[in-house]
């Protein structure tokens, strides 16, 4: 079965990675959400996606209290989504301000995820484009579902076996990488295949029919309506 993910939310008609967003993709009929989150100066988990507030204040800059009242802690977030798969990418770039090293990160996010009980646990992918860091996460906290975010690059046996080697469950790839021979050789990797961002119905049916296990898209309800067709 192909699950829907719903980018940052219901991110066509509501604001970005709010709780309004969260709410409305279970309403479009999404299996889940993938959300942002960044480190604010204090050590608090903000669900954000870009570096910057739109007055230009750096998140990595500002307390958790001083952030706009639109931007959820991660804890609010995940109560949101009760009950729904949570794709978590932490955007840990070293070029940023909210930039932690990755040991660090891992514990904290660990110490947020720890109070979950089992099921809600099992619904959580926590990834991110920076490989330090989700191999920092694997290694702190064996048994959690990780994944690496790519955009470009090559995707061969030898790479795919090192993201399992590495412990983690799932290779989230960008849209224009994608084909049936990778999503063939992601499994026989032992892996799941998330793709992103994909708002196309022509091709959210295609990508069902190759087998991948979620397609992530601001549209959830067109993208809930594109795989009914093929019984997913």
């Amino acid at each position: 079965m192909t699950l829907v993910i719903a980018h940052r939310g219901a991110s066509h008609a509501a604001r970005e990675n709010t709780i309004e967003a969260f709410e409305l993709a279970r309403a479009l009929g999404a299996d889940g959400v993938e959300l942002d989150v960044r480190v604010s100066a204090d050590g608090g988990l903000a669900v954000h996606h870009d570096a910057h507030l739109a007055d230009g204040r750096a998140i990595g800059d500002l307390r958790f209290d001083e952030l706009p009242p639109h931007v959820p802690s991660l804890g609010d977030a995940l109560a949101a989504c009760a009950g729904m798969v949570v794709n978590i990418e932490l955007k840990n770039d070293p070029r940023e301000a909210s930039f932690r090293p990755p040991a660090e990160l891992a514990a904290r996010l660990g110490a947020t995820l720890a109070p979950l009980v089992a099921p809600a646990a099992a619904s959580l992918l926590i990834s991110s484009f920076h490989r330090p860091t989700v191999d920092a996460l694997a290694e702190a906290t064996p048994g959690r579902r990780s994944a690496l975010l790519v955009e470009r690059g090559l995707l061969d046996a030898a790479f795919l076996a090192s993201l399992a080697d590495a412990g983690h469950v799932a290779l989230n790839a960008g849209d224009v990488l994608v084909d049936a021979v990778l999503v063939d050789a992601v499994h026989v990797a032992g892996l799941e295949l998330y793709v992103w961002t994909v708002d196309s119905p022509v091709r959210i049916a295609e990508l069902g029919g190759w087998g991948v296990d979620g397609v992530i898209s601001n549209r959830p309800d067109v993208a809930r309506a594109a795989l009914a067709g093929l019984g997913s």
